[in-house]
């Protein structure tokens, strides 16, 4: 009997950390939140690796030139030029600049890499929307 109680209170805790997990925000030496003014969904999506709804990103519709920036740190992530419409929902671009993505300077999560992008790299960076700011050029 204590066996099996034992083992409702392990499920019940994984369980409950399950629900619990998008209001734990994971912060490591690599990780720090350095924008004391980000959002809960920001801080989900770039220290738990959340994501956002499709077709939510106001820069889905961002056509100027100028580059997208980290919202926690302001690191230059990729170029306008780069951006394209991959139909998924989510701002992509065909290339990150150098040492940018998953942001060197910060460490945290924007999206996912995939190998199906443009013939130009084969690569799709599918980035959150929340994590970036746009900065027009002037």
């Amino acid at each position: 009997m204590s066996n099996r109680r034992n083992l409702l209170k392990i499920i019940g805790v994984s369980c409950l950390s399950w629900i619990l997990y998008p209001y734990k925000f994971v912060l490591s030496e690599t990780k720090k939140i350095i924008n004391q003014n980000l959002t809960s969904k920001q801080k989900e999506i770039m220290f738990n690796e959340g994501t956002e709804r499709p077709f939510t990103s106001e820069l889905l519709q961002e056509k100027r030139k100028g580059f997208y920036h980290c919202a926690n740190c302001g690191n230059k992530l990729f170029s306008s030029e780069a951006k394209f419409d991959s139909g998924t929902g989510w701002p992509s671009f065909s290339e990150a600049l150098p040492g940018a993505y998953h942001c060197a300077k910060c460490g945290v999560h924007h999206g996912h890499v995939f190998d199906d992008g443009p013939s130009s790299t084969g690569k799709r960076f599918c980035n959150n929307g929340l994590c970036l700011l746009f900065i027009p050029e002037t």
